[in-house]
């Protein structure tokens, strides 16, 4: 009989804070370019092309950027699983992470430089990200498993801190000393973070990576399409395929819809489709991979369309980066306040609102009588998001009217914002790994980032379709200026795809796959 160690007993790993350091470092990094870009690229790096079009280009640049960010976590977890592990992976990343920021700050009037930067931190921020969570869950075992949480507590704390005061200080540094120096110290913080993480790198737990999985996802997804069945039709595996044309279509429009949109398209239609196939026909994968594996997948599917119906609200979340801080720039504020510096009310207010959750609101709702199940809680986000974008788009006809309007009226919309995202953000992944199966949880993993990439290809096809003339036309007809229209069409797509998810939520069975004890 094995004896246990007693809980007071455990101590934090001592290799936890440079996991930490590294962690706060890398964010500031990261928040401290990314709120500084839509600014520069309207003020500096486009200046190229005609005034009307500047914006609507740097919210292209922008949300390419975090499709990128979003999508890479898929080649970054893959490439650890198979042949590095998590600590080469994420070493080597963080190198190429640092040689993007040094391209933005050298190259901050050469577009071909600095999109390069772009494209190289995009790499390296999303090849770590699904990657650094994973590697603290590495450094606890049974014996000190409780104080995890207390590490991931610590976790999200650090990178809202790290994103307020980089939302707070970066907008500042651009307009003083100008983009080398505004570009360069978030590239000093990333090459610091890579050190603290390196220097501890004979204290971590090191997990190999693992062979490949007989019964994975996309194994078992692979069987139910192809397996044959003479009693059975092959319904499953056309649906499939008309995924496979459609994206084929997608890719032949790339020259209207831009590379990025098109590839992405593409992919929305072949795990969508693919998706729906593989569950028609998931029986037949029965008796090639075990009973638990086939369920596990089926319940992966069920949790896709949750997120399916997420993606709208990273459509909104993520514009508020973009779409928002070019209207803060047509409002009246104090001279030595930037625009871009509205973007640290978001993480100050959400180190407030998740406290006062589970604190104050979620305990009286429950004394009420109504339980703020997960469910619940990211269908209300999703709505709130929606009311903050009426809240945007009531500014903006002030705007247009002439109107001088104060900046401090962004503060409605970003606290319905903020309120919105601590409760589809900080819920969902809550939601995922209960429902998910132990060997599934990797895969949930992937499919949320992919519903932020999803989130902002809706913006882009958005943007691309405000470029015909047709559409511009109707939208002159509604009386409506382009930003104003878009702001409440944002705002209808929100508050309709929050109504679908409350019905899908109520038939959503579910499940309880936490670890047993």
């Amino acid at each position: 009989m094995t004896e246990s160690v007693p809980t007071q007993a455990a101590r934090m790993p001592r290799q936890i804070p440079f996991i930490i350091g590294n962690e706060g470092c890398e964010r500031f990094s990261f928040y401290g370019m990314r709120n500084i870009l839509t600014p520069f690229l309207v003020s500096s790096l486009l200046l190229y092309a005609p005034e009307m079009q500047r914006a609507g280009i740097a919210k292209d640049v922008f949300h390419t950027f975090v499709i990128g960010v979003y999508f890479f976590p898929l080649l970054g977890g893959w490439i650890a699983d198979r042949f590095f592990g998590k600590y080469q992976t994420v070493f080597w990343m963080s190198i190429i992470y640092c040689i993007g920021h040094a391209c933005l700050a050298i190259f901050e009037d050469n577009r071909t430089g600095f999109y390069s930067g772009l494209f190289l931190i995009a790499l390296g921020s999303g090849g770590i990200k699904p990657l650094v969570v994973s590697f603290v869950g590495d450094q606890f075992d049974q014996t000190n498993k409780h104080l995890a949480k207390i590490v991931f507590d610590a976790f999200y704390w650090i990178i809202n801190f790290g994103s307020f005061f980089a939302s707070l200080l970066m907008p500042i540094f651009l307009r003083e000393f100008g983009a080398s120096v505004a570009f360069g110290i978030p590239g000093l913080l990333m090459f610091i973070a890579t050190v603290v993480f390196w220097a501890g790198r004979h204290k971590y737990v090191h997990v190999p990576p693992a062979p490949p999985n007989p019964n994975s996802f996309f194994r078992v997804v692979r069987t139910a399409l192809l397996a044959n069945s003479p009693d059975q039709g092959s319904v499953g595996l056309y649906v499939a395929l008309v995924g496979l044309a459609l994206a084929v279509v997608s890719l032949a429009f790339m020259g209207t819809l831009g590379f990025v949109s098109a590839t992405c398209l593409a992919l929305v239609f072949v795990i969508g489709f693919g998706g729906v196939g593989a569950n028609m026909q998931l029986n037949r994968a029965r008796g090639v991979h075990p009973d638990d594996a086939v369920n596990g997948v089926r319940a992966v599917l069920r949790i896709m369309i949750v997120f399916a119906l997420v993606t709208p609200f990273w459509s909104l979340f993520d514009q508020k980066a973009s779409t928002w801080v070019l209207q803060a720039n047509d409002m009246q504020r104090p001279d030595w306040f930037h625009p871009a510096q509205m973007q640290a009310l978001n993480p100050a207010l959400v180190m407030i609102l998740i406290p006062f959750n589970n604190l104050v609101l979620y305990p009286m709702l429950r004394r009420l009588g109504y339980e703020p199940s997960a469910l619940r809680r990211m269908g209300f986000g999703i709505a709130f998001s929606g009311l903050a974008w009426i809240a945007a788009g009531a500014i903006q006809l002030a705007i247009d009217g002439g109107d001088p309007v104060s900046i401090t009226w962004q503060i409605l919309p970003y606290m319905l914002l903020t309120f919105g995202e601590v409760l589809v953000s900080a819920t969902g992944l809550e939601f995922a790994y209960s429902q998910a199966p132990i060997s599934m949880k990797g895969v949930i993993m992937a499919f949320w980032y992919l519903s932020v990439t999803v989130g902002n290809l809706w913006v882009l096809l958005v943007n691309a379709s405000v470029r015909n003339e047709q559409v511009i036309g109707h939208i002159g007809s509604t009386g409506l200026s382009e930003n104003a229209f878009l702001m409440f069409f944002f705002a209808a797509f929100a508050l309709i795809v929050a109504a679908c998810f409350a019905w899908y939520a109520k038939r959503y069975p579910m499940q309880d796959n936490y670890r047993r004890a």
